[in-house]
């Protein structure tokens, strides 16, 4: 493995490439002396035949959380802009987040990454540079943390437990809720802390961002990943579908009735609060005691590979029906669920997950565990 010294020349070294790449051939970019122990560069860029020149300070590091924009870089900005107006920061990283990028335009600090996402706005000489980039880390890059990422089922169990429950948590409540080792709780709440999704007093989880925190679980899944549903068109349409299932109720497996391992989810379960469109392909989770064959039996359905309009998903985890609701005899999950899949999903989805987010920010009551019920919170299985 390269010294971190030698992983930061070469970063950047890419990042001038790039940022000469855009500028073209009638720029300058040049790498003067260092003076200053604070950054990794300071770069001259001019255009040709112009004596007017303007200086970025860059910080080149392999990981840009949004904490640790919030905690060094805007600092850094602050104490620029006092000193001189016209020398901007620039931060140069391999791959840099949505969330960290838009904290960095909100501060007015410049930033570069090798996968696109730049943006460099400089008053004298003009200068306006932005193009978007990749909004996924690429495979290559060092990952913001290197130990526990948002991505799979234990994370997503977590995600719930902190989007339904009210803070304040403890560590040791989070573990005991969520089934979960100690550890990896200790460590995704690291994770968190770092993109400023948590904020914690001493051991104490003070605030929670639920909103961004399914909005980044849902950057880090796909609802329809390859081999996790089928396809199935229903003869009479959804309407009578929906309609039929309550009937179901009596077909039984071996963790209780047909209707309690069925729940809706996606376009049809956020359509019970907000009405984005009409209709959409109906999705169901289908929990592991049932086959999924079965199910499309016992409601008539047809297999299809193209146009279904009905789509059996396995379930990832029971989480999925925590906190599930009947309604007419049928199976919704949890609003927070809805929202995570839609978010998750293709299409129009992602539009109609933020329709639910904007209902569930003003109508918590409507959705969250009641603070006298907050302390007994726990994933059921």
């Amino acid at each position: 493995m390269e010294p971190p010294l030698i992983r930061e020349a070469h970063l950047l070294e890419q990042g001038i490439q790039a940022l000469s790449g855009l500028l073209g051939p009638e720029w300058q970019v040049t790498q003067r002396p260092n003076e200053s122990q604070v950054f990794d560069a300071a770069l001259e860029v001019r255009a040709e035949g112009d004596n007017t020149y303007t200086q970025l300070l860059v910080e080149a590091t392999s990981a840009v959380p949004p904490r640790f924009v919030m905690d060094r870089l805007v600092p850094k900005a602050q104490l620029l802009r006092e000193v001189n107006r016209y020398t901007k920061l620039l931060v140069i990283a391999p791959w840099i987040s949505s969330q960290a990028r838009e904290l960095l335009k909100q501060n007015g600090i410049a930033y570069l990454d090798l996968t696109g996402n730049v943006d460099i706005r400089v008053p004298r000489p003009a200068i306006i540079i932005h193009t978007a980039g990749a909004e996924k880390a690429p495979r290559s890059a060092h990952r913001e943390t290197s130990r526990t990422t948002l991505a799979g089922a234990k994370a997503g169990r977590l995600v719930r437990l902190l989007t339904d429950v009210p803070p304040p948590h403890r560590a040791t409540d989070l573990h005991q809720g969520s089934e979960l080792s100690f550890s990896y709780v200790s460590r995704l709440l690291d994770t968190l802390e770092d993109q400023l999704l948590i904020r914690r007093r001493g051991r104490i989880i003070a605030d929670v961002d639920w909103a961004q925190l399914l909005r980044a679980r849902a950057r880090e899944t796909s609802l329809l990943a390859h081999g996790t549903y089928r396809g199935f068109l229903v003869p009479n349409g959804v309407p009578d579908l929906l309609r039929g299932l309550p009937r179901l109720s009596a077909v039984h497996g071996p963790a209780g009735p047909f209707s309690e391992g069925v729940s809706v989810t996606g376009s049809y379960a956020a359509q019970r609060f907000v009405q984005v469109a009409v209709g959409g392909q109906l999705m169901l989770y289908v929990g592991p005691w049932l086959n999924v064959d079965d199910v499309a039996d016992e409601l008539g359905l047809l297999p299809v590979t193209d146009g279904a309009d009905v789509l059996l998903l396995n379930e990832p985890d029971p989480l999925v029906r925590w906190r599930s609701e009947f309604v007419d005899g049928v199976q919704y999950v949890a609003p927070s669920q809805a929202a995570l899949d839609c978010l998750a999903g293709p299409g129009r989805m992602p539009a109609e997950g933020e329709a639910l987010l904007d209902f569930m920010e003003a109508h918590p009551e409507e959705w969250r565990v009641s603070r006298s019920d907050a302390g007994a919170a726990r994933v059921q299985h």
